[in-house]
């Protein structure tokens, strides 16, 4: 009798520890990561409280967890991303730009201005070189560089 108490009141601990670790991990993150988690291991808790084998213990924390992440998670997420503000910066891709700097990955150089802004140019291709005055065209936007292949055609 005094290992199972004692067994039941160690399950108790590790998901009140559980419970513990994951409320932490979502206070220190920037959004909804583990509070489904947090519940799942309360649920799963509160039936070790109960008296309910590990194997119930553990299909509730994953029955609740999982429940609440395919239930709640979309729902949130429009609500944590509305708050995103577009910059308009994707209007740059497709334009035909004028280089200011010379263009050269492997010497992490290049630069343009795009709508009155400079911007730090790579070319899509590392072997290619994009001189001074030269034409590109922009194909992406990755981070704040702007990623180009030389181009003919004039801006």
């Amino acid at each position: 009798m005094y290992t199972l108490f004692s067994f039941v009141g160690g399950m108790i601990f590790v998901w009140l520890l559980l419970t513990i670790a994951f409320v932490v991990g979502e206070l220190v993150s920037v959004g909804l990561t583990s509070i489904w988690f947090a519940a799942g291991s309360f649920a799963a808790m509160l039936a070790a409280v109960c008296g309910a084998n590990i194997a119930v213990q553990i299909f509730l924390f994953l029955a609740v967890a999982v429940g609440l992440l395919i239930g709640t998670r979309p729902w949130a997420q429009r609500f944590i991303n509305s708050r995103t503000q577009r910059t308009n910066a994707d209007r740059a891709i497709g334009q035909v730009i004028r280089i200011t700097e010379r263009v050269s990955n492997i010497n992490q150089s290049g630069k343009a201005v795009v709508t009155g802004q400079e911007w730090t140019v790579r070319s899509r291709y590392d072997n290619e070189v994009i001189e001074e005055g030269e034409f590109a065209r922009v194909l992406e936007i990755s981070g704040v560089k702007l990623i180009v292949e030389r181009c003919r055609q004039e801006a």
